[in-house]
């Protein structure tokens, strides 16, 4: 009965409300933290508080390292800084880096999965010097590769873009690099859904398929990948044919007749006189526009294969375009982009066009 009672008070202890006494105060519970202590200092690790504010070129630098961030937000504001850095500087001054320093956390993000960080890429590419550009085209076109052939249609179609701004910028270099003709023409075929050997497998009655990369004019099954939603309307394949056209103009385009009248200009006049009996010497001598004229001869590299060799001429891409299969490839698929009329139909002109061109200059 002792135990039962002693419960009774402690319940009641619970309901029972002290009685406070004037000026006294109330008492504090058992869990009460005094905090009305004050420091003095406050030590912060790792960190520095200066007046003044970061250089141009600290800012550049820390937005570079950004770039390989995992936040999406963060890659997108990074580019953006840098791209507002290169257009606010003067024209005269040079760039905080140089583009060699610039170019290799950019080129990854060809392939990064958010459209917001790929069109701020392409912003930032389109403000680079072209000259400098020029220089790093072998850089830059394996990533266009494989952007060109990635499973998502969206990194395809940018892939395509920056491939256009870099004809426009460097476009002998784009068709002169080791690669840059016969694996960017398998990666055009592939996505468009050209290499087909057969005239009854029609190119505009393939199902929409992932593309791959393709080693030939008759590696695929004849279906042509898919370009993107359906609310398009063809507008990502008409990209596609334009950017082909700019590129085979490139490749195998007619000549510029102004650089010609200046050769022969040069080739039959020495000294504003008709020189010797000398024909043609121009072309026994040491090309000035090529920086390695002997680079072709890959006398010192590891041996490469058809595929990788560097087509510096007109001639000798237009011999491959055509003893490979290209020709017929492309010609097949113009005439079904012909066929479906509309925006597709009227871009596949352009390639005809340079095809015509190009068989005239023969």
């Amino acid at each position: 009965m002792g135990a039962s009672t002693k419960r009774k008070k402690e319940k009641q202890q619970d309901f029972h409300k002290p009685k406070l006494k004037v000026g006294k105060a109330k008492a504090k519970p058992d869990n009460f933290t005094d905090t009305s202590f004050k420091s003095k200092s406050i030590t912060l690790n790792q960190q520095s508080l200066t007046l003044s504010a970061p250089s141009t070129t600290s800012q550049f630098t820390h937005h570079l390292s950004l770039l390989s961030s995992k936040s999406d937000p963060q890659r997108r504001d990074s580019l953006a800084h840098l791209t507002t850095s290169i257009q606010s500087k003067p024209t005269s001054s040079p760039l905080p880096h140089p583009v060699s320093v610039i170019l290799p956390p950019l080129l990854p993000l060809i392939l990064d999965s958010n459209s917001a960080v790929r069109g701020n890429l392409l912003k930032l590419l389109r403000v680079l010097p072209e000259h400098d550009v020029r220089d790093h085209v072998t850089q830059l076109m394996p990533y266009i590769r494989a952007g060109m052939t990635h499973l998502a249609a969206e990194v395809r179609l940018s892939s395509v873009e920056i491939l256009g701004w870099l004809l426009s910028v460097a476009g002998e270099e784009v068709v002169g690099v080791a690669g840059g003709w016969v694996k960017t023409l398998n990666c055009f075929l592939s996505v468009l859904g050209w290499h087909v050997q057969a005239a009854d497998s029609k190119w505009t009655s393939a199902k929409p398929i992932p593309s791959g990369s393709g080693s030939g004019p008759g590696s695929g099954s004849g279906a042509k990948s898919s370009f993107g939603k359906a609310g398009a309307k063809g507008r990502p394949q008409v990209r596609f044919l334009a950017v082909l056209a700019e590129f085979l103009d490139a490749g195998i385009g007619s000549a510029d007749s102004s650089m010609e009248d200046g050769d022969d200009e040069n080739r039959y006049q020495f000294g504003g006189e008709a020189a010797f009996p000398i024909v043609q010497f121009q072309s026994q001598m040491i090309p000035s526009s090529v920086a390695a004229p002997y680079l072709y001869l890959n006398l010192f590299g590891a041996p490469r294969d058809e595929e990788g060799e560097m087509y510096e001429t007109r001639e000798d891409r237009w011999r491959v375009f055509e003893s490979r299969g290209f020709l017929a490839a492309v010609e097949r698929g113009v005439e079904g982009a012909r066929s479906e009329g509309g925006e597709v139909g009227r871009a596949s002109a352009g390639v005809r066009k340079v095809l015509a061109e190009a068989k005239s200059g023969l």
